[in-house]
C-alpha cells in the first residue's frame, strides 16, 4: 500500500474514532473522550475543549507559542492585535489578555531573573525581540543587529526565536530572516554572531527555533532547528557546530526541553499528501525519536530513524508545545482556523 493511499485511509479511521461534525478548532471532528494518541512510555489523553474561549472577545489568529510561567499559569502567544498574549490557568479558565502591538508575534520565552519572571517576544513584523514583564510592560527591545555588518535593513531580519543561557545571554534564530544566530548579553548588547543561510553543516535552512540544552551540565549547548531540511542541529555556547541529529519527515518548530527529553511540535510532514500535516515528536536524552503523537510509531533500521508522517488527522499546523509539571502537553497550532491549543493529558 502506497503511503499516500494509507494516510486517506487513517484519515478516514480518524473521523470513525472522532466522528464526524462541528467542533470549535477543526470542522472535521466531533470529539471523542476516548482517543489516546502517542507511543510508549509517553501516550496522552486528548482534550480539544481545554482553553476554549469566545472568540468574538478573546480572539486568536495563529497561535504561535506557549510557556508555564513560575506560578502553573499557561500562557499562549498570538498574533492577533486584540490580545497578542491570553494568559489561563492549567485548567484552561481564561484569567488575563494583554498585546495590541505585536502583528507579528511568533516567539515566546520566559526568562527568571532574581525570583521574577519575564517574557521575550519576538516579532518579525516589527523586526524586533522585546523584553516585557508578565503585565507586559517593556523592558528593553532589541533591533535588527545591522552593526553586525550582515544585514543592510532591519527588513532583512525577521527574528523567529530567543533563548535564554544560565548566565542571562540571549539567543535569538533569524528563522525567517537570513538565518543567521545572534548572540547577546542580558542587557541585549552583542556578543557574536553566527550560521546563516546555507547547506553546510553550520547553516540553516529556516532556522526557526533556538533552545538552550543544560541537560549535561559540565558541557551546555544550543539546539537550533533546520526545520527544512527536517534536522536538529547542536552548537556550542560560542557558536561552534558540534552535531546533526537528522528526523525524517518532520518540519520540526523550537525544540522544548522538559525533565531529560525535548519535545517538538512538527508543522508539518515532509511527504504527506496533506499540507497541515503535523504532529508531536518527543526525543530522550540520547537523541532518539520515543514518541510521536498523530503521527507513525518511531522506528529504526541500522541505527537510522525511519521517515516520520502523519496518520492521526488531529493537529493542523502545530507550532509550539508547552509542557506542565504534571507533564501534560498543550500543543499551539499556526493557521488551523483561529483554534484554540490542543491539551495531551499524559496517561
Amino acid at each position: 500500500m502506497s503511503r499516500r493511499k494509507f494516510l486517506k485511509q487513517s484519515s478516514l479511521f480518524t473521523l470513525g474514532l472522532l466522528t464526524t461534525g462541528a467542533i470549535h478548532r477543526n470542522d472535521s471532528f466531533k470529539y471523542s473522550k476516548d482517543v489516546i494518541v502517542g507511543h510508549n512510555s509517553h501516550r496522552y489523553k486528548v482534550d480539544l475543549n481545554w482553553g476554549n474561549l469566545d472568540p468574538l472577545k478573546t480572539p486568536v489568529q495563529d497561535c504561535h507559542e506557549m510557556v508555564q510561567d513560575s506560578r502553573g499559569r499557561i500562557l499562549l502567544l498570538t498574533n492577533h492585535t486584540k490580545n497578542n498574549v491570553i494568559v489561563y490557568d492549567k485548567s484552561g479558565k481564561l484569567i488575563e489578555t494583554w498585546g495590541t502591538e505585536y502583528p507579528g508575534a511568533h516567539g515566546l520565552t520566559l526568562v527568571k531573573e532574581n525570583g521574577e519572571d519575564f517574557l521575550l517576544i519576538t516579532d518579525y513584523e516589527r523586526h524586533q525581540i522585546i523584553k516585557t514583564t508578565l503585565k507586559g510592560k517593556v523592558v528593553f527591545t532589541i533591533d535588527a543587529p545591522l552593526e553586525t555588518g550582515e544585514y543592510k535593513t532591519k527588513e532583512e531580519f525577521k527574528p523567529t526565536e530567543t533563548t535564554v543561557a544560565s548566565n542571562g545571554d540571549i539567543y535569538v534564530a533569524d528563522g525567517y530572516g537570513k538565518q543567521y544566530i545572534t548572540h547577546y548579553n542580558s542587557k541585549g548588547e552583542i556578543q557574536n554572531i553566527f550560521g546563516g543561510r546555507g547547506q553546510k553543516e553550520d547553516q540553516f535552512l529556516n532556522a526557526h527555533g533556538i533552545c538552550f540544552d543544560a541537560r549535561n551540565e559540565s558541557s551546555p549547548s544550543l539546539l537550533i532547528t533546520a526545520r527544512e531540511k527536517n534536522q536538529l542541529k547542536r552548537f556550542d555556547l560560542q557558536g561552534n557546530f558540534l552535531e546533526t541529529i537528522p528526523v525524517p519527515g518532520a518540519l520540526i518548530c523550537r525544540p522544548v526541553i522538559h525533565k531529560k527529553d525535548i519535545y517538538f511540535a512538527v508543522l508539518r510532514s515532509k511527504s504527506s499528501w496533506d499540507s497541515d500535516s503535523g504532529f508531536v515528536l518527543i526525543m530522550n536524552d540520547q537523541n532518539e525519536v520515543v514518541s510521536c503523537p498523530g503521527a507513525t510509531a518511531p522506528s529504526y533500521q541500522n541505527n537510522q530513524l525511519s521517515e516520520l508522517y502523519q496518520t492521526l488527522r488531529l493537529f493542523q499546523h502545530p507550532h509550539d508545545v508547552c509542557i506542565d509539571d504534571d507533564d501534560n502537553v498543550y500543543v499551539a497550532q499556526w493557521n488551523s482556523g483561529q483554534t484554540y491549543p490542543i491539551k495531551l493529558t499524559r496517561v
